[in-house]
């Protein structure tokens, strides 16, 4: 019963951990405003959308934080997300900038939201480029050399352990 119960145990205080670390994430508000791309240079534009305000509902936005003055989110064709668009001024400096919106009509309420502003664009980690860096390579990798010793390494390895076992077995001792 004991053996039983350690082995039970382990996987049952993992999964109520899980539990635990999940569970704000499900009651959390969801409501809140969009940023994207959540990384603009100075010049890029930018695209905000929220549910907050419910269906049809629309926002008055402030980015004057960044520089780009107010702007009006508008129902948009995705379902009940209150959209706008703005564009990050030329001479916005490097930096993390909120983003608000408030709902107009009875909600009245506020969303915010973060805008990273960077001197250099960021590619789209999407995306990736070149080969990938595990190792060696294979029999037809960049560098033949290495392939061989790592080869030979195993083939010396493989003999060894085969001579060792060779004499266990005949009794020769070891």
């Amino acid at each position: 019963m004991r053996r039983t119960a350690r082995l039970v145990t382990g996987p049952a205080l993992t999964v109520a951990a899980a539990a635990l670390a999940a569970a704000p994430a499900y009651g959390a508000n969801t409501d809140e405003l969009a940023v994207s791309p959540t990384i603009a240079v100075p010049g890029g534009q930018v695209t905000v959308d929220t549910t907050a305000c419910g269906p049809d509902g629309s926002a008055a936005g402030d980015a004057s934080a960044v520089g780009a003055g107010t702007f009006m989110l508008a129902p948009g064709t995705h379902g009940a997300k209150a959209t706008a668009r703005f564009r990050v001024p030329p001479g916005a400096q490097p930096g993390t900038y909120e983003i608000v919106a408030t709902c107009s009509g009875a909600q009245h309420t506020t969303v915010t939201g973060d805008l990273v502003v960077s001197l250099t664009a960021v590619k789209d980690p999407a995306l990736p480029q070149g080969s990938v860096k595990t190792g060696v390579g294979g029999a037809f990798g960049p560098d033949p050399v290495k392939t061989a010793a790592g080869v030979a390494a195993l083939a010396v390895a493989a003999a060894g352990g085969t001579w060792l076992l060779h004499r266990r077995v005949k009794g020769d001792g070891i």
